[in-house]
């Protein structure tokens, strides 16, 4: 990968380790600095998580997650811990993980083949859309760019139930920017950096639309427009990098301020 991850001496931990591994575990840890450093967090809440690639599984579903109750900021390449589709720890780590929050995700990496990653959030802007009659107005530059990209899951309460999974996607369909209502964001995508580029659009759409909100009545983009401004918006297209060049300039800036990720 041509990425500032794609290093390392610094970052050659677990020398016994599949190489593919290590880069997922390198991308992941940067993401959850990333989040850090934008603010994305809710304590020791919330989770980003990533399917690890036939190379390394013989075709297992493995996914990497956040060790539970450290802080995005001390998320480490070394301390993500690995599970099946049902949460439980394959790599002997001594971190605990949260089943409960893994419940939303393992559905969506289960139900749709093209989720390697899925990040969720609860940001105050996210959160502050979702609980809106109508949700995400087609008002301004970041929502026109999500035109029919945008589900809508009903609030059923704290998400630990596997049943829920089903109407999950349902609700879903192939949409790949979903408000859970009442709850917050979450995005899925092929690769990581797209699925950030789709979450961090939503996020950026919420925040406009808040602010909007707050001053008046916004002006409406028409559907025309928004379907041009979708189709324009180059960023989701793995073809075209789908958010690495974004996603690796925000891990400069995290490498700048902290690159104990790495380790």
């Amino acid at each position: 990968m041509n990425s500032p991850l794609a290093t390392p001496a610094a970052a050659a931990a677990r020398p016994a380790i599949h190489p593919d591994e290590q880069e997922a575990r390198l991308q992941l840890a940067a993401c959850y600095r990333v989040f850090a450093m934008l603010g994305w967090t809710e304590m020791i809440y919330n989770h980003i998580t990533v399917r690890l690639p036939d190379s390394v599984t013989d075709g297992q579903k493995q996914f990497l997650i956040n060790p539970f109750g450290l802080h995005y900021n001390e998320v480490t390449a070394g301390n993500l811990v690995k599970i099946d589709v049902h949460g439980k720890v394959l790599d002997g780590s001594r971190h605990p993980v949260n089943p409960a929050g893994f419940t939303v995700h393992a559905a969506i990496h289960e139900g749709l083949p093209d989720a390697h990653c899925v990040m969720h959030t609860h940001t105050t802007a996210g959160v502050a859309v979702a609980c809106l009659q109508g949700g995400l107005q087609q008002t301004n530059f970041y929502s026109a760019q999500l035109h029919d990209m945008v589900a809508y899951h009903d609030f059923e309460g704290i998400t630990i139930h596997a049943d829920e999974g089903p109407r999950l996607l349902k609700s879903i369909g192939d949409r790949p920017a979903v408000i859970l209502r009442n709850h917050g964001l979450l995005a899925w995508g092929r690769t990581l950096p797209q699925t950030f580029a789709i979450l961090w659009t939503l996020q950026r759409a919420c925040e406009i639309q808040m602010a909007t909100l707050s001053m008046g009545a916004p002006i409406p983009v028409s559907e025309e427009v928004a379907r041009k401004c979708t189709r324009d918006a180059l960023q989701f297209d793995p073809k075209r990098g789908g958010g690495q060049d974004v996603f690796d300039a925000l891990v400069r800036q995290v490498d700048r301020i902290d690159d104990s990720y790495r380790h």
